[in-house]
């Protein structure tokens, strides 16, 4: 026996706490995401310590799903759509699912869940729901991500697709068959966080049937702070 304490299922929430700050200093500030440098007092009888934050917007993710009849496979297996993207920041080309930050003030996650499938994509779906939320990197920035399932899938005809410019004008949306997609990340072929965790959430949700999945509108523990 190790002597730590044995935690139980009704633990497993994380919660809001703000230690004090007593100061703040904004060093940098860009159209999605600024830096701030604070003191910060993690206890009264210690010293505060000094923390970089990188607030940035948070951002919604979709993992594009259909399977049986839908399926473009012949044994109807379960597909997700995926694109490929040049990173600059790790310079690299990553396979992705669709994603984008929440920059349009007053929009709701969902609402720009859709959009961005439109936009990526050129898809739209009927039914919506949450498998994950987190946040990309919470030691050093503020970024929450919602990661949606989105089945009931149809193509846009031409006159409602999104011409794509920049990086994302490279896109071809792709079908990959789940089981690959998951074997890739076990592999380590893939890299992008938001296709890890949503690709291995949709994983398991489909094995439990779906069953507990929560609603697109559901509450969600996004930073105070973020863009």
């Amino acid at each position: 026996m190790s002597g730590y304490p044995t935690g139980v299922a009704g633990q497993l929430a994380d919660g809001r706490e703000a230690r004090p700050v007593s100061e703040t200093v904004r060093q940098w500030s860009g159209p999605i995401c600024a830096v701030d440098d604070e003191l910060v007092h993690l206890a009264p009888d210690q010293a505060p310590v000094r923390r970089q934050t990188v607030l940035h917007h948070d951002a919604v993710t979709i993992v594009a799903l259909r399977e049986k009849e839908e399926s473009s496979q012949e044994d109807g297996a379960a597909e997700i759509l995926m694109v490929r993207q040049y990173r600059h920041p790790v310079r690299a080309q990553l396979w992705e699912i669709p994603a984008g930050l929440l920059d349009v003030e007053g929009e709701e996650p969902v609402a720009a869940a859709r959009r961005e499938l439109a936009e990526e994509t050129d898809h739209e779906a009927q039914h919506w729901q949450v498998l994950a939320d987190y946040y990309a990197s919470p030691g050093f920035t503020t970024e929450g991500i919602r990661c949606f399932l989105a089945r009931g899938l149809s193509i846009l005809p031409p006159e409602r697709r999104t011409r794509r410019e920049g990086e994302e004008a490279e896109f071809v949306p792709t079908w990959f068959r789940l089981n690959d997609v998951v074997e890739a990340v076990l592999s380590g072929s893939l890299h992008n966080p938001a296709t890890v965790v949503g690709v291995l959430a949709a994983d398991r949700a489909r094995a439990r049937g779906w069953r507990g999945l929560r609603e697109s509108g559901a509450p969600w523990l996004r930073s105070p702070r973020s863009l």
